[in-house]
């Protein structure tokens, strides 16, 4: 074979970066006159982002992009050329004067360029930190500010919004910033939906399909964009919004820069929020929108104010009519709903309607200086004004006014806001004579409810005696409140568990025994049924259909429908092949299936279900009786919480409550729970703490003791952890080593959650993300009954009926709660 001279070699070594001037894959800039090719890449000084060439999904086309580097799942945030894709890897993205960024195919066609605000001389294209693409002038600085960049792509994102990015308008260019989904997972060209902040009217976030309106949320309060799924108070971010005469935009950046997080839409035009966890090395959604039905746009029409938590979902509002009424029966609420009584302009009144999301805004008029009285005077002055508000809910000032039709209300438990609406002065039942009428008619109304219920209340009880017509009964009364939730006859389930086999149980709990079901076309399902000698009853049997036929996650079990026939009163849920957490982890054989990945990915589930019922719920519900054998296991392991028979919602900004009547299982009862009845999310949280212990140590907390000092779970897991010795808490046949730091921080997790005073105890998003992050996290105080010995006595002092066993039942009382 012929060599090629060494001298030859040299040369053109030395010739070719005079050529083609490339750049070292460790650079996080592109000079003018440099390029970088297919299969050469920049990657941000942070080393968090990485631009180049790829092909998605299965498409051999090639795009320039960038996606998030040391996340080994490739998530792409930007492309350049999504509608220009390139056919071969040819192409070469370079930087030229007077700072335009181009990329050339094969025979050297720009395929796509950059804009440049003005000319420079020294032009430098960098990838910054922020996953923001820049061209700026590079003899200034890097962090003179977006506004000095010549060009940056986080004025033209994708399906993608990172932090630090402005999402909005420039009026002065009339220029649009928005987000706009893939066409498919193989194809990243311009999608069908879009995100935007709308500036009409009043700002507001809107999903669009074309030019529709898909979604809305807003519109903007001075603290956040109200409505699901936005959160409340997210320490994880810091808000901005801007607005003047030559702009208006909405940014969010992160408090802290290790938490990686992004916000998409996506083909389906579902915008979700994800959070990489390092931990379970995958994203998480963090929220989604639509979240429900109420997020549909203007679903109920006009004056109608979707409750996804009623049935139907779509309600007029109080002193409204439909407008369509046998429409209205038929679910068909797009013609909205009237002012029963008519305006006349002169004279009317405006009244207070309190917890919604507020009307659509594009067409309404604000006046940020004005007070709430001043927004009244204004717009009683104008005949057209039908409604109005407070601007700034966080100064208390402000006023937004509205001149159409009210559309794209929603009842809010937590984050809803009050608006007054135009009426007519007969509405307000003013007046001396007038008031007296309606009070005599109210308690007129009062008195025939009254023995009205109480005829019912006989008439029912006569009818259960007779063993009669209580299906019947049952039947219509929760076909009336939950239309859509399935009624399984009683035949269909005794033919699917054949009549209830010994075969078919799968165990027994406080409510009764549950089995095991194979409906006809195949289907497995699980029968929750109520035992006669149960402890429980039809109340926590109706407790758990309502709470459980409203709630969505990914973390909670599904119910699938309900049967109340003759004597028999059951539950349907989905089957769970793996049964219960404790079935498999408190047995010496069984627990070797839950090895620490498992374990730990039960964990944050759990977590996260629990952080929908506290926060991200249509209501704000606290489980009370959240244990290992309430944690079902599908046939990957993952968990689903269940049993909502002793659930308790909040509603408004209710945080806590008391009850006489304390209900729960003993070693999971926080202790202002078991000794002084109050309950809060708190409460949970310290159930969830004692699981976490549980989960890690394969011990029941319950029955646990530790001979030498006397503890129990929760005692020993603390000496230990002082000690600093919270390894040893953990079972000696798990294999735990490589995920050493990940068990200690479990353990001060799980303890943060138990400790004793409930102000103490992290809130569930608090612990998602400790969970989730490798940043510190606060030292634990002692814990909630800390030795056996004070288990025992806050059983004997606290008058319920329970004994000493260490079967974990739950504990009910018959009396109404």
């Amino acid at each position: 074979m012929r060599r090629t001279p060494p001298n030859v070699v040299s040369c053109f070594l030395l010739i070719f970066p005079l050529i083609f001037p490339a750049i070292s894959g460790a650079s996080d800039t592109i000079e003018a006159g440099q390029s970088i090719r297919d299969g050469e890449t920049i990657v941000s000084s942070s080393g968090k982002f990485e631009l180049g060439f790829f092909s998605p999904g299965s498409s051999r086309n090639r795009y320039v992009g960038m996606w998030f580097k040391n996340i080994i799942v490739t998530t792409v945030v930007w492309v350049a050329n999504r509608d220009l894709p390139l056919i071969d890897n040819s192409g070469m993205l370079r930087l030229i004067q007077p700072g335009i960024l181009v990329l050339l195919n094969a025979t050297n066609g720009t395929v796509w360029s950059s804009k440049s605000s003005r000319a420079v001389e020294n032009p430098v294209a960098q990838l910054l930190k922020s996953g923001n693409l820049v061209v700026r002038d590079g003899n200034n600085d890097e962090n003179d500010g977006q506004e000095n960049f010549l060009w940056q792509s986080f004025d033209y994102p994708t399906d993608t919004y990172l932090p630090g990015m402005r999402l909005g308008w420039n009026f002065v260019t009339g220029k649009e910033t928005s987000l706009s989904s893939w066409k498919s997972t193989d194809d990243p060209g311009t999608g069908e939906f879009s995100f935007h902040l709308d500036p009409t009217g009043h700002p507001q976030l809107l999903i669009r399909r074309g030019s529709a309106v898909q979604n809305r949320i807003g519109p903007w309060n001075r603290i956040r964009f109200p409505g699901p799924p936005n959160p409340r108070e997210d320490p994880t971010y810091r808000l901005t919004f801007v607005m003047d005469e030559e702009k208006v935009y909405y940014r969010s950046d992160s408090v802290d820069r290790s938490f990686v997080s992004r916000y998409t839409i996506n083909q389906s035009g579902v915008s979700q929020r994800w959070t990489w966890v390092d931990r379970t090395r995958g994203w998480v959604i963090y929220f989604s929108m639509p979240a429900d039905i109420c997020d549909t746009y203007k679903l109920c029409g006009s004056y109608g104010s979707c409750n996804v938590g009623s049935s139907p979902s779509c309600e007029w509002l109080d002193r409204f009519v439909p407008k369509d009424p046998e429409g209205w029966v038929r679910a068909d609420w797009s013609n909205g709903c009237v002012r029963r009584t008519n305006l006349s302009c002169q004279g009317d009144v405006f009244l207070k309607y309190s917890g919604i999301k507020l009307p659509d805004a594009r067409r309404s008029w604000n006046n940020a200086k004005m007070t709430l009285n001043e927004c009244r005077q204004e717009c009683l002055r104008n005949c057209s004004c039908t409604a109005y508000t407070q601007l700034d809910i966080k100064k208390g000032s402000g006023c937004l006014i509205w001149y159409e039709e009210l559309i794209d209300s929603r009842t809010m438990s937590q984050d809803g806001q009050a608006i007054y609406i135009r009426m007519a002065a007969s509405e307000a039942h003013s007046g001396g004579k007038e008031r007296e009428v309606v009070l005599i008619a109210s308690l007129v109304s009062v008195m025939g409810v009254i023995l009205l219920g109480l005829s019912l209340f006989l008439c029912i009880r006569k009818i259960r005696k007779n063993d009669t017509r209580l299906g019947t009964l049952g039947k219509y009364k929760y076909h009336e409140k939950h239309p859509d939730l399935p009624f399984f006859d009683l035949s269909v389930i005794l033919k699917a568990t054949n009549h209830f086999s010994d075969n078919n149980k799968l165990g027994e709990g406080g409510f009764g025994p549950v089995y095991k079901g194979v409906l006809e076309e195949g289907q497995e399902i699980t029968i929750k049924r109520l035992s006669k000698e149960s402890r429980q009853g039809l109340d926590e049997l109706k407790t758990e259909l309502i709470f459980i036929a409203k709630l969505q996650h990914r973390n909670l079990v599904k119910v699938l429908g309900c049967c109340i026939q003759k004597e028999e009163s059951m539950l349907i849920y989905e089957y769970m092949p793996n049964k219960s957490l404790d079935v498999i982890l408190f047995d010496q054989t069984k627990s070797r299936l839950l090895d620490w990945q498992k374990r730990f990915h039960i964990i944050n589930g759990v977590a996260r279900g629990l952080l929908y019922l506290h926060q991200d719920s249509r209501l704000r519900i606290i489980h009370r009786d959240l244990k290992a054998s309430n944690i079902l296991l599908d046939s990957e392991m993952n968990p689903k919480i269940s049993d909502f028979g002793l659930a308790r919602s909040f509603g408004g900004n209710q945080t806590e409550a008391q009850t006489l009547h304390v209900v729960g299982t003993y070693g999971y009862m926080s202790p202002e729970y078991a000794v002084d009845g109050m309950f809060s999310v708190k409460s949970d949280v310290f159930s969830f703490g004692v699981l976490v212990l549980e989960i890690v140590s394969e011990k029941r907390n319950r029955g646990f003791s530790q001979s030498e000092y006397s503890l129990n779970l929760l005692g020993h897991a603390w000496k230990l952890y002082k000690d600093g010795r919270s390894l040893e808490l953990v079972d000696a046949s798990l294999d735990h080593k490589l995920y050493s730091p990940e068990v200690v921080r479990s353990i001060q997790v799980g303890l943060l959650c138990v400790q004793q005073n409930p102000e103490d105890r992290p809130t569930m998003s608090s612990v998602v993300l400790m969970l989730g992050n490798e940043g510190e996290i606060p030292q634990a105080r002692q814990p909630g009954f800390f030795t056996e010995r004070d288990v025992l006595a806050g059983q004997n002092s606290s008058g319920m009926n329970a004994t000493n066993s260490t079967n974990e039942v739950t504990i009910t009382m018959p009396e109404p709660r």
